[in-house]
């Protein structure tokens, strides 16, 4: 099979594949660039895995003009840039000892070698840089299929990195067929091994989980995270019942991760969020808990907070939001307060100017923000006398 892609023939792809083969060395592209053209799906990193030693990787780079980049040199990595685009180059590997974390490599020239040691058949695709596809464990059948396997032993592949665990979740929202169900007996592993997630950073599960959430339909990858204890590991108290309607409910909608982790309803504190990010969460959970009309909402919490609100709902009743619930938090969103302290003044002052301040919102707020400025400034000064 031949693989056909834009970035094949790119003159800066080129420059790399082109100064690797002209020192004597292999260049195949490897991983998800190849799984993803396969599939037709978007292409962001190139990855490019050579029977050359690091030295070796910087000398050719130098050699043709590119600059190279020590980035994991112990592990294997180079990194060439070629017309501003860095291509990670990184030499055939074989694991020699593994702690569940990490890996302790030796270099090798055998390509079967370095698909060996990779997690899924589908990621263990190369292809030369004409495009001729490189299988040495057969995996193309699998990627075609949509089906995500361990290479080899489902257990032996846990044991070197539990988060392969998580990946395999992640694979299969992805990449996997609904359809065609879940390999049980990678189901079974997952299970088995669960436990060693413990070992795993919080930042590891945090990039894993987020990304899985945000697959377009993570539904029956959770399910059967859920049905396998994983789920209940990584975000204890968390349920997979309401995420498949709330899919159904963002209809054309992108996905959000965290509109996705609060339909789940368990704890997240195990993912290290940064600041921003718990921030975010935070405004969803309580724009998901407020009893604010639309408009009101989007004012309260913002666009995005307010829209998570209104699906998160909507999932909940097995239903779908109006476009006019969108069009109302929108116009929430932009809107902005009609009274001003000045409004108010002389006939209120100090305090009292503030306390009529706050009711009149509160009440602008029950009102769906419907209240103009002369009844708003009737209800400060009426609350007041």
């Amino acid at each position: 099979m031949r693989l056909r892609a834009e970035w094949l023939d790119d003159p800066a792809s080129r420059a790399v594949t082109d100064a690797l083969e002209g020192a004597g060395h292999r260049a195949l592209y490897v991983g998800g660039c190849v799984r993803n053209a396969l599939l037709g799906a978007p292409v962001s990193d190139l990855d490019i895995a050579t029977d050359a030693a690091p030295e070796a990787v910087v000398a050719a780079a130098a050699g043709a003009g590119l600059r190279a980049v020590p980035t994991g040199i112990a592990h294997g990595t180079v990194t060439v840039v070629s017309d501003g685009r860095p291509y990670e180059v990184t030499t055939f590997r074989r694991d020699e000892e593994t702690d569940g974390r990490h890996a302790r490599v030796a270099f090798t020239a055998e390509v079967a070698e370095d698909a060996a040691r990779r997690d899924f058949t589908m990621n263990a695709l190369y292809a030369a840089p004409d495009g001729a596809v490189v299988d040495p464990l057969e995996g193309l059948p699998d990627l075609l299929a949509r089906r995500v396997r361990f290479v080899g032993a489902p257990d032996a592949r846990i044991r070197e990195d539990y988060l392969r665990i998580l990946r395999f979740f992640r694979f299969h929202a992805w990449y996997g067929d609904p359809s065609g169900g879940i390999d049980p007996d990678a189901l079974d592993a997952c299970a088995r091994h669960a436990g060693g997630l413990g070992r795993l950073s919080a930042e590891r599960i945090g990039a894993e989980m987020k990304k899985l959430l945000a697959a377009p339909d993570p539904a029956p990858a959770l399910a059967a995270m859920a049905a396998s204890g994983v789920l209940a590991r990584v975000m204890p108290g968390a349920s997979a019942s309401n995420v498949a309607s709330l899919v159904h409910a963002e209809g054309d909608l992108p996905p959000r991760w965290e509109r996705r982790a609060l339909a789940l309803g368990g704890a997240v504190d195990g993912w290290r969020l940064s600041n921003a990010e718990a921030r975010g969460m935070e405004r969803r959970a309580g724009a998901a808990a407020s009893t604010l009309p639309p408009a009101a909402l989007g004012r309260a919490f913002g666009r995005e907070a307010a829209e998570d609100a209104a699906l998160l709902a909507a999932a909940a009743a097995e239903g779908g939001v109006p476009a006019e619930t969108f069009e109302r938090i929108a116009a929430g969103a932009e809107a902005s307060f009609p009274l001003a302290a000045r409004h108010l003044m002389p006939a209120l002052e100090g305090p009292a100017l503030g306390e009529g301040l706050k009711r009149a919102e509160r009440a602008w707020l029950a009102s769906d923000l419907t209240l103009d400025r002369e009844a708003l400034r009737r209800i400060a000064l009426g609350e007041r006398a």
